[in-house]
């Protein structure tokens, strides 16, 4: 069973950054985390993928602002989020999928098992 903590987000302006994280427990070799979001009144969208293999793969919205990273002890993870506009706000849900990611991760939030329970993220002036 995998068990997802997030923690992070909050209330900033444009331009400003935020930091998400999100803390995993999981017994499978492979695997597939992320970060999945979903606006107000909007389908929810992926954010970033991070594969076992290092295979890194970010929405074309956010490459380039947003950087995700691992910690040395493999059990925590990061979503740094730099130039940050008022579209990015959203609810954003760490994910996680004991597979290798493929590009329907990113593109299909079904292919997640798992689902923390959301951080919200507001970008206003």
């Amino acid at each position: 069973q995998v068990h997802l903590v997030e923690s992070g987000g909050g209330s900033v302006q444009p331009g400003g950054t935020l930091r998400l994280s999100c803390d995993v427990s999981y017994p499978y070799p492979n695997w597939c985390m992320g970060w999945f979001r979903q606006a107000q009144d909007k389908e929810r969208e992926g954010v970033v993928t991070l594969s076992s293999t290092g295979t890194i793969s970010y929405a074309p919205s956010v490459k380039g602002r947003f950087t995700i990273s691992q910690d040395n002890g493999k059990k925590s993870f990061h979503l740094q989020m730099n130039a940050l506009k008022p579209e990015d706000s959203a609810v954003y849900y760490c994910v996680f999928d004991s597979e290798r990611c493929r590009p329907e991760h990113l593109d299909d939030h079904n292919y997640m098992d798992s689902w923390g329970k959301g951080t919200l993220v507001t970008i206003s002036s």
